[in-house]
């Protein structure tokens, strides 16, 4: 009876044996379906949200807890110095786009040198028909003004690219100051949860201080580790189902794609870890959860 009853058991251990090393098989195909338990939610952007000019907090729009949308203001720093900059920046511009406009004197010069051109011409032809008629001197005179008037040409063309050049140095300081009158308004770098605000009304900050903290929550990373023999074949791009027990709900899941597979594998364990981005839209999700996941296989 004895001797039986260990055949049985050989035998069952025998089939255990195989069932696994089937399962292991069909775990380790390219492509196939991979279930990870232990799974962690973690913030995949937050973002310390800085002061970028020195001054005085006019105001703060936000506080603790509050949603904000990207490029929603934040708070403002005191600009009055600033609007003023700006006004006398775009001023200055307006000024010499005026006088890069402004072609009277190329013009001015051109018809002179036509004038005195002509003038010389009849003084030549006079003397042609009436010789001496006109003397040399009065001749040379009328050179003279021919050259001078293509050399003030000359000129009013030099002065007027000088203009030109220097409407695009006004309009560049246009611009920084319309930028630096830009940075006195700080504003959200990504739709998030504000959890943190550092600095209130009225105080003093100068560039790089902190005035808030922002968290993304509408996309969160599940974070794991896959045994090396549970896959073969790519895992990163494949789609994704996190599978989590929320309180007082039945078990939900999320959809999300693995984004990230760390290239090295643990010596200890032959794990690998993975990242998977899941969409969190309705925000039921928070950091620090624990989860499963199920990784699909390739179609």
């Amino acid at each position: 009876m004895a001797t039986r009853l260990s055949r049985w058991i050989v035998a069952l251990a025998a089939v255990a044996g195989i069932a696994a090393r089937a399962a292991a098989a069909a775990a380790s195909e390219p492509g196939a379906r991979i279930e990870i338990s232990g799974m962690l939610l973690r913030l995949v952007e937050q973002v310390n949200v800085p002061a970028r000019e020195t001054g005085v907090l006019a105001a703060v729009h936000v506080a603790e807890g509050q949603m904000v949308e990207q490029d929603a203001a934040i708070a403002e720093i005191d600009d009055a110095e600033a609007r003023i900059a700006l006004h006398r920046a775009t001023l200055e511009a307006e000024i010499a786009r005026a006088n890069a406009e402004n072609t009277v004197n190329v013009r001015f010069a051109k018809k002179s040198v036509e004038v005195a051109a002509a003038e010389l011409q009849r003084s030549l032809e006079t003397n042609e028909r009436y010789p001496k008629s006109v003397s040399q001197t009065e001749i040379d005179r009328l050179r003279l003004v021919v050259e001078k008037g293509r050399l003030e040409v000359e000129q009013a063309e030099h002065e007027s690219r000088i203009a030109a050049l220097t409407r695009q140095v006004k309009e560049n300081e246009q611009q920084a100051a319309e930028e630096r009158l830009k940075r006195h308004k700080i504003v959200a770098p990504l739709s998030g949860l504000v959890v943190q605000v550092h600095r209130r009304r009225g105080e003093w900050v100068k560039p790089g201080e902190v005035v808030a903290r922002i968290l993304r929550l509408d996309r969160l990373r599940a974070e794991g580790f896959v045994k090396t023999e549970q896959f073969r074949g790519e895992l990163t791009g494949r789609p994704a189902r996190l599978i989590v027990a929320l309180p007082g709900t039945p078990a939900a899941e999320f959809p999300g794609k693995v984004v990230f597979v760390d290239p090295e594998i643990d010596p200890v364990n032959a794990q690998v870890r993975i990242w998977a981005e899941v969409e969190n839209r309705q925000l039921r999700l928070r950091p620090g959860m624990r989860a499963s996941m199920v990784i699909e296989g390739k179609p």
